[in-house]
């Protein structure tokens, strides 16, 4: 039987504590609905021309239409987008720098790179997957004319019988777009030169140049190149087709490697401590605008599938991925050049 003072005295403590926090609720509730005051920046960790920066700045545009809302896209490339990723990781919490993380800052990098200066699970509150996207296997027009490839299992042929006379592209080191050239070369069992770059836009320069041969890049930055004739498509790494490209094949399918997907996946973060209030505000914003037609439609001709999901379900998927491809950095043998 509980005492009758101590019941007085709980009751009394109570009232109190709803006294002192209850202000500061409405402090924090206040700060939501104020927000946003100033610009807000988002730091894309690649240049500009590449799928993070063109899925950034679909965002930033749709947000910058919400009264009050100003997003500026800020492009802070290098280091397979640990420099622009630790930029937010020791950024203010407080909701006005957020990150485009992709698969590679926030999947993939710890396990590739000896020692990162971020954590990217404790560093960093998640706050919506934008879009997953497949990558796709691009190769010089003129290359691919002069030496008679036209498929992946000519591809293959052509790497083995010429080892180290292919050059790889990729957007950079730990990317998706390298570990998917490098999963290929260890489950084809062929060697090709990999040469990272700061990023997509310059990669795919040198690609339709002719100075690299091939590319595993994320389908939204060579769309329009395949679509010109500038790029030659040969599959996506993804475990379906795309429907943006539904006759291109699958490289699982067409190269009968049934263990082989890799595609991409990018996402908006903001550094660990900003207000819960904050990040559900910006989650609720976001997720509206990919699931207007007009966004959908965008993204999807592009090659993208906009997600949406919460806060909560966006760090679960990061988990998750985290431990995927730590198990494919492994069995690929990967290492940062």
């Amino acid at each position: 039987m509980h005492h009758p003072r101590r019941r007085a005295v709980a009751m009394i403590l109570s009232a109190a504590l709803g006294t002192l926090l209850g202000p500061l609720a409405a402090v924090t509730s206040h700060a939501a609905d104020a927000y946003p005051t100033k610009p807000i920046r988002l730091v894309v960790p690649f240049p500009a021309g590449g799928t993070t920066d063109i899925l950034a700045r679909a965002v930033a545009a749709e947000l910058s239409k919400l009264p009050g809302w100003n997003v500026v896209v800020d492009n802070k490339p290098g280091a397979g987008g640990n420099i622009g990723t630790d930029i937010v990781a020791k950024s203010t919490p407080d909701g006005y720098t957020l990150l485009m993380g992709t698969v590679g800052t926030h999947g993939i990098n710890q396990s590739l790179y000896g020692k990162l200066p971020f954590d990217p699970i404790k560093d960093f509150a998640p706050i919506t997957e934008v879009a997953s996207v497949p990558n796709v296997l691009v190769v010089n027009p003129a290359f691919a004319q002069k030496n008679g490839i036209n498929s992946v299992n000519d591809l293959i042929a052509y790497a083995r019988a010429n080892p180290g006379k292919l050059n790889m592209a990729s957007s950079g080191n730990g990317t998706s777009i390298h570990l998917a050239g490098e999963l290929f070369k260890t489950q084809t069992k062929t060697f090709m030169v990999h040469f990272p770059y700061r990023g997509s836009g310059p990669a795919l320069t040198d690609l339709s140049g002719g100075t690299m041969q091939l590319m595993f890049d994320n389908l939204p930055s060579s769309m329009q190149l395949i679509k010109s004739g500038k790029l030659k498509a040969l599959a996506v790494t993804s475990a379906k087709p795309s429907p943006a490209l539904p006759d291109l094949p699958t490289v699982a399918a067409a190269a009968k490697l049934p263990q082989f997907e890799a595609s991409s996946w990018f996402g908006l973060l903001a550094p660990a401590g900003t207000p819960h209030d904050i990040i559900n505000r910006i989650q609720q914003e976001v997720a509206k605008s990919l699931a207007t037609p007009a966004m959908r439609e965008r993204l999807v001709a592009q090659g993208a599938d906009p997600v949406g999901n919460t806060p909560e379900q966006f760090a679960a998927f990061i988990r998750a991925e985290h431990t995927k491809w730590a198990k494919v950095v492994k069995d690929s043998g990967a290492k940062v050049d």
